[in-house]
């Protein structure tokens, strides 16, 4: 009896662990789900806009769109989440259209027309290089961006915002890191040993000078709603959160009015914070 059980436990231990060994190998698989194919652009949604072409630290070519918007005083550089591309963001960059925002959204490398192959530290060259192209090439003052990010991108974000000066960073949907996550979907795996990535989120976000809105959804079925309100405790002052429905996926368009009076109250109050600080100035 005691050969059996020794046995049985032999077979589960390497079973356990073959599999910890298949999910190690295949994470690059399940983080990332680029699309390459672009089927619409913004023209499609009657918007004029500015196809580019950018290079990053490592040398490769990326490809964005920028949309502007009649007399915007704030621009958004766009993270987009794990999936799709661009062309799939079409909706938000409507919401951002009418509102009164220049939007630049990029795909990573390997997504849509960009070159290479998807890694964690290239997502932080990639947004690095977005950040650059429109400082440098477009010449939009940094206390003019706003940075945003949704779901995987909301970690990339907040990485580039824990480095560079920007006016204020939204959060959307995005983990603590990419271990919780993960320990989320394989609680019986032991998730830390075997994680490739780390996109730490909650401790860039601690590092990040400028004001913070993190946007979240309690019926979000993919990142618990309990990382946003983490996310927000670890951040620093000025900060708003701002509660929606829906989805992980379609919240933003579920809570209709909802997600856009959250933007409405966040731009109102970026605006009061660069009057005041015009007159301090001044004074």
């Amino acid at each position: 009896m005691k050969m059996m059980l020794l046995y049985i436990g032999v077979v589960l231990f390497i079973a356990y662990w073959g599999w910890g060994m298949i999910l190690y190998i295949m994470q690059p698989k399940f983080l990332y789900s680029p699309v390459r194919e672009i089927l619409y652009t913004p023209a499609d949604l009657d918007l004029d806009f500015e196809e580019v072409f950018f290079k990053t630290k490592d040398g490769l070519h990326l490809n964005g769109w920028y949309v502007p918007a009649e007399n915007s005083e704030f621009t958004v550089l766009f993270c987009h989440g794990n999936g799709g591309n661009i062309y799939h963001c079409l909706d938000t960059l409507n919401i951002f259209y009418n509102l009164g925002l220049n939007c630049f959204i990029f795909d990573y490398r390997g997504y849509g027309k960009s070159q290479g192959k998807t890694t964690e530290e290239g997502t932080y060259l990639d947004v690095r290089a977005a950040y650059n192209w429109l400082t440098k090439t477009k010449k939009v003052p940094a206390d003019n961006i706003i940075v945003f990010g949704r779901s995987l991108g909301g970690s990339i974000a907040a990485q580039l915002a824990s480095k560079v000066k920007i006016n204020s960073l939204v959060v959307e949907a995005s983990f603590t890191s990419y271990a919780d996550i993960g320990k989320k979907f394989y609680p019986y795996m032991p998730v830390r040993p075997f994680a490739r990535f780390s996109y730490r989120t909650i401790d860039y976000i601690k590092n990040v000078p400028c004001p913070v809105m993190f946007i979240y959804s309690r019926n979000d079925e993919v990142v618990p709603f309990e990382f946003g309100l983490e996310l927000y405790e670890a951040a620093n002052e000025p900060k708003e959160f701002m509660e929606i429905i829906g989805s992980h996926n379609d919240g933003f368009l579920v809570s209709g009015e909802t997600y856009k009076k959250a933007w409405t109250k966040w731009l109102t109050f970026l605006k009061e914070c660069k009057s005041e600080s015009k007159r301090y100035v001044a004074s």
